[in-house]
């Protein structure tokens, strides 16, 4: 696999991502956008290069920017971000560390939740 046809297929991969946690077949999102589902397959697997307005349509269909599609987001940095929630922990007032920290703890249970 060459250069543009290793980009094509992670592309591919990242809709393929997309589209399953959107509960959504290839025929289902084949249909959405408006191509066959053989193109979708080869979307998918990198044999067949998307146009753009065909890149649009898939990314408006699973609700994301062309940008999430077309490179990996980088990884955060855990502890520059640790970093700046501690310097927003060290902001508030010692009586109102305990409401801050229920928050916090409310957040990263909705957040577990919604990872499944």
């Amino acid at each position: 696999m060459g250069g543009d046809d290793m980009r094509y297929f992670e592309i591919g991969q990242r809709i393929r991502r997309y589209r399953k946690a959107c509960g959504l077949s290839q025929e289902a999102l084949a249909g959405r956008v408006g191509i066959s589902v053989t193109h979708m397959s080869h979307i998918e697997t990198g044999n067949t290069k998307l146009s753009l307005p065909v890149l649009t349509k898939i990314a408006d269909e699973l609700s994301v920017g062309t940008d999430a599609l077309l490179s990996d987001a980088p990884k955060p940095d855990k502890a520059a971000l640790s970093a700046e929630v501690q310097e927003v922990l060290d902001s508030f007032e010692a009586d109102e560390l305990p409401v801050a920290i229920e928050v916090l703890r409310a957040l990263r249970d909705a957040l577990a939740k919604r990872r499944g």
